[in-house]
Parts: C-alpha cells; sequence; structure tokens
C-alpha cells in the first residue's frame, strides 16, 4: 500500500491500478490491525480517486466507503484526516458520485469529524462537505440537513487560518444553490462572523469570505440588505485595490450581486464611492478579474437616469470602451457591449456620452467581424446594446460614419434618428449634404411600404428635390 500510494504520489500507473483490479486488493488491508497500515491504504485509495474519475467510481463500486466509514468513530485522527480525503477525492468528480457518498452514510461521520478536537480533523471534514454540497441544490440540502451549517459557522471562529478558508467555502457551496439555503446560512448567524474576516491579512481567506457573502447576497434584496447591514463598507471597496487579482475580483463580485437588485442599494454604492472603487479596479485588472466590475457599471446604470449619469460622471465608460478592445474573451466583450448599452438606453444625453466616446464604432465592427461568434452577437446581446443607444442618440456626428459600413438590421435605427433631428435642425442638413450622409441614403435600397423607406422620405423631404436628384 506504501508503494503504491508513492506512485500515486507521483501521477504514475492510475490506468494500471484501474485495469489490474488493485482497489479490490486494497480493501482488506483497511481491516488491517496495524493503524499505520489502515491510514496508508486509505490514503492511497484517496489518490486514485482524485486522480480519475473511472478509479473513484471504482472506489464506490468496489464497497470500499461503507467499509471506511463504519471503523471511522473509533479510528485516531490521522485516520480521520485520510477518511475525509477520500470521501472528498469521490464526492468532486460528479453529483452521481458524491450522491453515493451521501447514501453511504458518509454525513452523519462528518458531522462527528466536524466537532472533533483536531483541527486538521474539522478541516478534512468541511472540505468533503463542500465538494458533496457545490453539485446541486439537493446535494446542499442533504449537508444542511444533517446539521453541518451551525457546526461550520463555529469553525470560522477557530484561530486556524486553513480551518477558516475552509469553511467559509464550504458555506459559500451551500448558499450559492438557493435563496432557502442561503437563508439557512443567516439564520445560523454566518454573517456577521464572515463579515469580520474581510479586513484579514490572509488572501486566500477574504476571497473564500467575500466569495460567501457574495454568494449569499445575490439571490433576494432581503439578503442583500442583511449582508450591508453587516457593515462590510467601506471596507469592502478597499479589496478593489487588493494585490490578490482573485480578493478584487470576489470583491467587485459581491458588490455587484448587491448593486443589481434595487436603486436604494445602487445608490448606497455610489454614496460611499463604490463607483470610482469600481473603474480603478477594471482600470487595473484584465480578463475575467474585470468581468465583475463591468456588469457592476450596467446594473447601477440600469436602475435609473440619475444612476447611470453617476457612471458617467464616475469616468465609467472609458474602461468599459477599452475592455471591447483590449479583451479577447467574447463573453467580457459582451458584458461590456451591455453595460454601455444600460447607460445611453436613458436619454439622448445618456446616449450622447456613449456616442463621444467613440464606442458605437466599436460595437459595430465588433458585430460585423466574422471572427467574432455567434454567441457573442445574438445571446451577449451586442445587437440589442447597439440598438438601444441608438434608439436614444440624436448626435449625429457620431451616428453619419456608420452609415457607411452597418446592415440593414442595424441602419434602420440610425436612419430612423437622422429622419427625427434632420426636419428640426438646419444646420445638420447642411452638414448631412456636405458630408455625404444624403447622397448615402439615397443609395438604400428599401423595400416599399417599409419603416425604413418611412425614414428615407422623410429625411429626403427635407430638401429641395434637385438637392435629393
Amino acid at each position: 500500500a506504501n508503494v503504491l500510494k508513492n506512485f500515486c504520489l507521483q501521477n504514475r500507473l492510475f490506468s494500471s491500478c484501474c485495469n489490474s483490479g488493485v482497489v479490490c486488493l486494497l480493501r482488506p488491508l483497511l481491516l488491517d490491525v496495524v493503524p499505520s497500515i489502515r491510514q496508508t491504504t486509505a490514503l492511497a485509495l484517496g489518490r486514485l480517486a482524485e486522480y480519475d474519475v473511472d478509479l473513484a467510481e471504482t472506489v464506490v463500486k468496489g464497497g470500499i466507503l461503507p467499509q471506511l466509514i463504519c471503523s471511522l468513530p473509533e479510528e485516531n485522527r490521522y485516520f480521520k484526516k485520510t477518511a475525509a480525503f477520500v470521501l472528498r477525492a469521490v464526492a468532486k468528480h460528479s453529483p452521481q458520485l458524491a450522491q453515493a457518498v451521501v447514501q453511504c452514510g458518509a454525513l452523519e461521520m462528518l458531522m462527528i469529524c466536524l466537532e472533533d478536537f483536531d483541527p486538521g480533523v474539522k478541516e478534512g471534514a468541511a472540505w468533503a462537505l463542500g465538494y458533496i454540497a457545490r453539485h446541486n441544490r439537493e446535494l446542499s440540502q442533504a449537508v444542511v440537513d444533517a446539521g453541518a451549517v451551525p457546526l461550520l459557522v463555529l469553525c470560522i471562529q477557530e484561530p486556524e487560518i486553513a480551518l477558516k478558508r475552509i469553511a467559509a467555502s464550504t458555506l459559500s457551496d451551500i448558499s450559492k444553490h438557493s435563496p432557502e439555503l442561503a437563508q439557512t446560512v443567516v439564520d445560523a448567524r454566518a454573517i456577521a462572523h464572515l463579515a469580520q474576516m474581510i479586513p484579514n491579512p490572509d488572501a486566500k481567506l477574504k476571497r473564500q469570505v467575500l466569495s460567501a457573502l457574495s454568494q449569499i447576497a445575490k439571490h433576494s434584496v432581503d439578503l442583500a440588505e442583511l449582508v450591508v447591514e453587516a457593515e462590510i463598507f467601506p471596507v469592502v471597496l478597499t479589496c478593489l485595490k487588493d494585490s490578490d487579482e482573485y480578493v478584487k475580483k470576489n470583491g467587485a463580485t459581491l458588490i455587484r450581486e448587491i448593486a443589481k437588485h434595487t436603486a436604494e442599494l445602487s445608490q448606497l454604492i455610489v454614496n460611499l464611492g463604490g463607483l470610482a472603487a469600481v473603474v480603478d479596479c477594471i482600470d487595473s485588472c484584465r480578463g475575467t478579474v474585470r468581468l465583475p466590475g463591468i456588469m457592476t457599471l450596467g446594473y447601477v446604470a440600469a436602475h435609473s437616469e440619475d444612476l447611470s449619469m453617476a457612471v458617467i460622471v464616475s469616468k465609467g465608460i472609458p474602461p468599459l470602451c477599452v475592455s471591447l478592445i483590449e479583451e479577447h474573451e467574447d463573453h467580457i466583450k459582451a458584458a461590456a457591449a451591455w453595460s454601455l448599452g444600460q447607460i445611453g438606453r436613458h436619454s439622448a444625453e445618456h446616449a450622447r456620452h456613449v456616442a463621444v466616446a467613440n464606442a458605437l464604432p466599436t460595437m459595430l465592427d465588433i458585430y460585423m467581424d466574422p471572427r467574432s461568434s455567434d454567441d457573442l452577437k445574438m445571446k451577449a446581446s451586442i445587437f440589442k446594446a447597439l440598438k438601444v443607444i441608438l434608439q436614444k442618440c440624436t448626435y449625429l456626428p457620431a451616428l453619419e460614419p456608420l452609415l457607411h459600413e452597418a446592415p440593414p438590421n442595424i441602419l434602420k435605427h440610425i436612419i430612423g434618428q437622422f429622419s427625427k433631428v434632420l426636419p428640426h435642425d438646419s444646420k445638420a442638413r447642411r452638414l448631412f449634404v456636405t458630408t455625404g450622409g444624403l447622397k448615402k441614403v439615397q443609395e438604400i435600397k428599401a423595400e416599399p411600404g417599409s419603416i425604413l423607406q418611412e425614414y428615407i422620405h422623410t429625411i429626403n423631404s427635407c430638401y429641395p428635390e434637385e438637392i435629393v436628384r
């Protein structure tokens, strides 16, 4: 067993272990009278199960788990930690394997381990529970029903940093699936203890704490307000300047999950200087770390004209435009376009700020680029973002260059704006002729009776017939 354990540690012979039936050969060693043999055997099984889903299934089918669990209360702390590792290694692969762990009675034994005096045993149990709970709502509910939440809340109050991290991570995994599960964590008074750990200098702990609070806050207004009432502001804003990128990301995610619910919660963030902190975070990050900050600006702007203007005043548009250009991931570009759409959809003034920042040509280029995925164009709504901005934008100098490049489904919205403005603005009418805009309009082939044809007729009627000709 010890030789096999060392081979496993070096990532060798895993497939041959599966094919040779070594799991069945190891099973009797779990009953050996020598404690070190039992522990080494369990460790070898755990490493096998952790490496590959097929090996994990072999461990389950071989009847290893009931045998591992039945003797757990009498074993020493080293074996308990190793047994928790085996359960975690099996449960991590799929909901089906996690369900197999639950069905063999592992939760009851893990509860015993959570109450153990040794911090390492508690950590191993909390880790295994997290791997079970993260898969789906039903498995998370099984962990809750076993009585894990109050014990996990006690674990985050322990002095050991590693135990705090794992317990906070498991609370996050439990909370993420539904408002009811998050409420269970809240009822155990977890929020106050989690909030107190935000200033902790340990970056890995801060990641998990911010994640847990985010998973609680995302479900409803009431839960978000409970998180805010734990006095997480303004300390959470300092996390956006943290040297650890995942602390930044999770801090921005927490702010996003609060801001999305109501205008009042968004206004609170604005009043505390949160928008400036989010904008600075977007400027200083790249890739997926930027994403929650980008979406935060969109959620805040979506609530009202005043909040959208607050995003503009906080200089939120330039980093969104930069993200459109710099980022390579389609979903990040789509999020930036969505946020720009939320800023520009309120009024002509809001749309003008977006247009002046030269966002519209960039968005159109992305939409027209054959290398852009259909997911970016359709699902992430580049088109919808362009449409809502164009429907409000009356700043013609920004719209006119788009006449020569836009496809018909976008062109009709641009022409529509010209048809609204030109009849009432003589200076704009003159410029529209000298810049070639009117000529371009004559080249557009519109179907008879279509809205686009009506727009073109309205524009042409602003000029003498010889000018049109």
